[in-house]
């Protein structure tokens, strides 16, 4: 399953790094990834896949919900499907 990642937050060193880190830990594949930083302001979309994870998506959207929170960041992660049904609108 496909899904889409958002991360925003202030800028600090290592977001990239310990966001993927924890997404290979729980076998989940980046397809995709945007990132910028506008006046300390750090955003990245990523597009993610599920598919060889053996975590359901609530598991990973609990492990990103505590990094962010570890990190001051927002994560959120919906399935890609209901994000482009939301956004076509």
């Amino acid at each position: 399953m496909k899904a889409v990642m958002t991360v925003i937050g202030a800028d600090c060193i290592g977001i990239v790094a310990q966001v993927s880190t924890l997404l290979a830990k729980m076998n989940v594949n980046i397809l995709d990834m945007s990132q910028t930083i506008m006046e300390g302001l750090f955003t990245m979309t990523m597009l993610v896949d599920t598919e060889k994870s053996e975590h359901k998506l609530e598991d990973i959207r609990g492990a990103l919900d505590a990094k962010g929170a570890e990190m001051g960041l927002k994560i959120r992660i919906q399935r890609a499907d209901i994000f482009t049904a939301m956004h076509r609108i």
